[in-house]
C-alpha cells in the first residue's frame, strides 16, 4: 500500500487535490479533528434517542411517504438494514471504478463533517474499501437525484453488511466474501446511519468531478488541436488578435485567444502571406466557441467544489444547539443544471471540431481531396469524419436536459426530483466522446501539415505531433483506420500537455 496518506479534514478538496490522491494511489485516514466530530455526533444523537420518544424522521420512523410510521426503539438497527437492502434497486451499467472509488472518497469526506450521526466504525470501514481498492459494484441507473442518488448509495453501502458485489483485484466477489478475505466483521448499523450513507448526492457529485477533470484536459487539448488545424488549413491569426477580445470582454474567449497566440507563435505557416481574407467560423470562432466551453466549465467547477465540500444527507444533526433538522441538502438540482450545461459545452467542443475535420478533407486551401496523394483509388480520411459526425449527433442528443424533467415518487411525497443522476451518466458519455471526436480531428490534422511541408508550425506543436507520429504514422495509401483511431484517443489520453 502506498505510504501517502491523504487526512480527511475540514480542508476542501479540490480537483487537484482529488486527481493527486487517486492518480497517485493516496490512502485516506480520519484526522484527529474528523475522528472527534463524528464520535461526538453519534454519542449525541445516541443519547437523544434514549431521553426522548419523540419521532424524528428516518431515526425512528419510516421513510419518504412512510415517515408517520413510528418504529420502536428495539427495531431501529434493523430498520436501517432494511433501508440498504430494500433501496438496492440498481440496473444497466455498471458504474465506472474511478467513479465507485471517487463516491467512497466524497461519501467518506461528507460524513466527516460530524453532521450525520453514523458510527466512526463505519466510516472507518468506507475507508478501508478505498485503500484496498475495494470497488463495490453499482449500477448507472435508478438514481433520480433528489433523495440523495438512493439506489446506487445502497450498492455502495450493501457490502458494510456483508451483501453486494465487489470488485476486487481484478475477481467479482460477494459482500461477505470481501469480508471473510480481509477479516472484517460486519457493521451493525445504528439508528441513522442507512439513510446517512443512501441520502448524499455522491453519485452525481463522483461523476461530475471526473467529468470536471477531464474537461479541464479536454478544454487544454481542443484548443491545441485546433492550432494545428488552424494553421494545417493556412489559416489566419487576425481572429485571435487581443485587441479584438479586449473590445468584448468575455474571460473564456480572451484566454482562448492568448492560448492560440502563444501556441502559434514561431509558426513559419502562420506568418505566410495568405490568399484568403477569411477563414470559415469553425476556424476564425474558436476564441468565441471555445472560450463560452471554458465559462461554463468554470462555472460547473465552482459548483461541484462547493457541493463535495459539504453535507448532503438527511436529517442534519447539530450536536451543539441540540437541533436534529430535516430538510432537503440531497436535493441534486444544484448539480442537475451544471451537468447539463456541462454535456452542452463540451459537445460544442465536439461539434466544431468535427467541422474543422470536415474543412480539412473538403480539399480546399490547396490541400488534397480527403488528405491522400491519389484520392479515388484511395478514400483516404473520408470516413473518419462520417464517424465523428455520428459520434457528434450522438452527443447532441445526450444534450436533452434531464434537469427539466421530474417525475413524483414515494406516493407524492417526494414530488419534485432533479434527474441529476441521469444528467451525470449522459454527461460521462459526452466526455468519452469528446476524446474520439478530438482524436479524428488530430489524425486529420497532422495528415494535412505535411502537405504544408517543408514549412513547420511552432515548435511545441511540432514536438506533439513528432510524439504522435510515433503511434500514428502518415497515410500513404489507404489503411485499416479504427486501430489509428484507437491509438490516438489513447495518446490523447496519456499525452503530457
Amino acid at each position: 500500500m502506498n505510504n501517502k496518506v491523504h487526512y480527511i479534514s475540514d480542508e476542501p478538496l479540490s480537483l487537484e487535490s482529488i486527481q493527486e490522491i487517486i492518480s497517485e494511489g493516496y490512502s485516506l485516514a480520519l484526522s484527529p479533528e474528523a475522528e472527534q466530530k463524528i464520535t461526538k455526533c453519534r454519542n449525541y444523537l445516541d443519547e437523544k434517542i434514549k431521553s426522548s420518544s419523540d419521532p424524528v424522521y428516518g431515526i425512528n420512523t419510516g421513510f419518504g411517504s412512510l415517515y408517520n410510521k413510528h418504529i420502536p426503539k428495539e427495531e431501529l438497527s434493523r430498520l436501517q438494514e432494511n433501508l440498504v437492502k430494500s433501496h438496492a434497486c440498481g440496473t444497466g451499467a455498471e458504474v465506472n471504478p474511478e467513479i465507485v472509488k471517487l463516491m467512497l472518497l466524497l461519501k467518506v469526506q461528507s460524513l466527516a463533517y460530524g453532521h450525520s450521526g453514523v458510527q466512526l466504525i463505519t466510516v472507518k470501514r468506507l475507508i478501508d474499501f478505498f485503500n484496498h481498492d475495494i470497488c463495490p459494484v453499482v449500477y448507472e441507473m435508478g438514481s433520480l437525484g433528489a433523495s440523495g442518488d438512493l439506489a446506487p448509495l445502497a450498492h455502495l453501502s450493501l457490502p458494510l453488511i456483508g451483501l453486494g458485489e465487489v470488485i476486487y483485484k481484478g475477481e467479482r466477489l460477494s459482500g461477505a466474501a470481501i469480508n471473510q478475505k480481509l477479516g472484517f466483521s460486519p457493521i451493525t448499523f445504528k439508528a441513522k446511519e442507512g439513510l446517512a450513507l443512501l441520502n448524499g448526492t455522491q453519485l452525481m457529485s463522483a461523476f461530475g468531478i471526473w467529468c470536471l477533470m477531464h474537461s479541464e484536459r479536454l478544454f487544454e487539448l481542443a484548443n491545441i488541436i485546433g492550432a494545428i488545424s488552424l494553421d494545417a488549413f493556412d489559416g489566419r491569426i487576425e481572429p485571435f488578435s487581443a485587441k479584438v477580445h479586449q473590445i468584448r470582454p468575455q474571460k473564456g474567449q480572451i484566454l482562448v485567444a492568448q492560448i492560440f497566440r502563444e501556441l502559434l507563435e514561431g509558426s513559419e505557416i502562420i506568418l505566410q502571406a495568405k490568399k484568403h481574407v477569411q477563414d470559415p467560423y469553425s476556424f476564425r470562432c474558436i476564441p468565441q466557441v471555445h472560450g463560452a466551453s471554458a465559462d461554463a466549465i468554470f462555472y460547473v467547477k465552482d459548483i461541484f467544489l462547493t457541493e463535495i465540500n459539504g453535507v448532503t444527507d438527511n436529517p442534519n444533526v447539530f450536536p451543539d444547539s441540540d437541533e436534529i433538522i430535516s430538510a432537503g441538502n440531497f436535493h441534486g438540482q444544484p448539480l442537475a443544471l451544471p451537468l447539463d450545461f456541462l454535456s452542452m459545452a463540451l459537445s460544442e467542443l465536439g461539434s466544431i471540431s468535427e467541422r474543422r475535420t470536415f474543412q480539412l478533407i473538403s480539399g480546399s486551401r490547396d490541400l488534397p481531396n480527403y488528405l491522400v496523394a491519389n484520392p479515388g483509388i484511395n478514400s483516404g480520411l473520408m470516413i473518419p469524419q462520417y464517424t465523428a459526425a455520428s459520434i457528434v449527433s450522438q452527443n447532441k442528443q445526450y444534450c436533452t436536459p434531464s434537469s427539466t424533467d421530474s417525475i413524483v415518487s414515494s406516493n407524492g411525497q417526494e414530488d419534485h426530483v432533479s434527474m441529476g443522476a441521469n444528467a451525470a451518466t449522459k454527461t460521462f458519455k459526452v466526455v468519452n466522446n469528446l476524446y474520439r471526436i478530438l482524436a479524428i480531428e488530430l489524425i486529420t490534422a497532422a495528415q494535412a501539415m505535411e502537405f504544408r511541408r517543408p514549412l513547420k508550425t511552432s515548435d511545441y506543436l511540432e514536438d506533439l505531433l513528432n510524439n504522435f507520429r510515433q503511434k500514428v504514422p502518415f497515410i500513404e495509401d489507404d489503411r485499416v483506420l479504427y486501430e489509428d483511431m484507437a491509438k490516438a484517443e489513447e495518446f490523447l489520453k496519456e499525452v503530457i500537455v
